[in-house]
């Protein structure tokens, strides 16, 4: 699948993640005439409810709902998967393929050790990116380097005090949406599978407080909040609100 360039490449190491976390931040972009592109690392198959082919299906529905160019899906193993050369060279050919000028990656720390563990395989796979003796190629085409001008942490099921917030007030409904779109984890009255964490009505209504928490940060209704390793740049300091 050829892919093209994008401003913003959104990694999850679980379909939903990025839905999760940062949607309204990639709703709002795409909004805004930024291409946006989004990357699950596996199919989440070890999840409570639902399967792995059931997810792929309702990830695709979600992207439609972001907006999002495209979805690449590696199929590493879930819990089982390694911060290693094959998995950081399958990361850096979708970087190198669709030259996001920023890349938003799973939380640095949190309950399932999945995503603390992914967060550090795309940091490096984003750095190793940049280096140009590092051949990968991506339909049979061989890639040049190219390195992401930022990496941002989103924040997961652990709270963490942000550094940066993004104003999504306005798509908190689509980033809802977005949500559900897989309709197999989250709250579904008329649901069989056993439940999970993230399958409870509470479950919805604690992430919208965290979001409007969020947003009390910059005097907005609702925010996503991110971390980053390494400071920000701007050219004024009106650019901030």
């Amino acid at each position: 699948m050829a892919l093209e360039k994008v401003n913003i490449l959104a990694i999850g190491v679980h379909p939903d993640d990025v839905e999760l976390s940062c949607s309204g931040t990639l709703i709002k972009s795409v909004l805004e005439g930024k291409k946006v592109g989004l990357l699950d690392l596996t199919h989440g198959e070890l999840g409570t409810r639902g399967s792995g082919e059931l997810r792929l299906v309702e990830a695709e529905n979600a992207r439609k709902v972001i907006g999002a160019s495209f979805r690449v899906n590696l199929g590493l193993k879930d819990g089982f998967f390694q911060s290693d050369e094959e998995a950081q060279r399958k990361i850096i050919a979708v970087i190198r393929a669709c030259k996001p000028e920023i890349v938003l990656c799973n939380a640095l720390r949190d309950r399932h050790p999945d995503h603390a563990r992914s967060a550090e395989l795309e940091k490096i796979a984003c750095f190793l990116s940049g280096l140009r003796k590092i051949e990968t190629t991506w339909e049979g085409v061989q890639q040049a380097e190219w390195r992401p001008k930022q990496v941002f942490h989103y924040i997961q099921d652990y709270f963490a005090e942000p550094n940066v917030v993004v104003d999504i007030t306005g798509h908190w409904d689509k980033k809802m949406e977005s949500i559900l779109a897989y309709s197999s984890q989250f709250y579904n009255p008329d649901s069989k599978d056993p439940e999970s964490p993230i399958s409870s009505k509470s479950f919805l209504e604690i992430l919208k407080g965290r979001a409007q928490n969020f947003g009390r940060y910059v005097n907005v209704d609702f925010g996503e909040g991110f971390l980053i390793e390494r400071p920000l740049g701007v050219q004024d300091l009106n650019d901030v609100f």
